[in-house]
């Protein structure tokens, strides 16, 4: 499914937004709309990830509590990605020493042209970052490519 995205724009982001805390709800998804279908990701505990395809109706109400709903391009880092062509997708997974766990899975990283966008595993809910690459450690890494 990421290799049908390749090259397409970013046209908008999406973030749950807790109206009552005037805040990101980051327990919820973070959907990218690639106009040909978005993709949605959750991370959740030490190191889950769904990732979901077209799952999330946009145009109905979240029906969680009535404090929450739906914010177009409320992260710098999506607002930064909005209007580019994506290049690649990546899993970017930590390498531990660990005999019985040697990695854990911490982002799904999007490549775009002149930026860079990942939905990382923040603890037990989303987090985003536009690091660029240059910046990330040199060890204790592994980028595995998807798309």
């Amino acid at each position: 499914m990421f290799v049908r995205l390749i090259g397409r724009k970013l046209r908008s982001s999406w973030l749950m937004w807790d109206v009552a805390q005037r805040g990101w709800f980051a327990d919820g998804p973070v959907i990218l709309d690639f106009g040909l279908s978005h993709v949605e990701i959750t991370h959740r505990k030490f190191d889950e990830c769904a990732i979901t395809w077209d799952q999330i109706d946009m145009a109905r109400s979240i029906d969680w509590y009535e404090h929450f709903d739906w914010r177009s391009d409320p992260h710098a880092a999506l607002r930064k990605a909005r209007g580019r062509p994506l290049r690649a997708v990546n899993i970017i997974e930590r390498t531990t020493s660990a005999d019985w766990r040697p990695r854990v899975l911490h982002a799904v990283e999007f490549l775009f042209d002149g930026a860079r966008l990942a939905v990382y595993n923040a603890m037990d809910e989303n987090g985003l970052t536009d690091v660029p690459e240059a910046d990330l450690p040199a060890v204790h890494w592994r980028r595995v490519h998807v798309a």
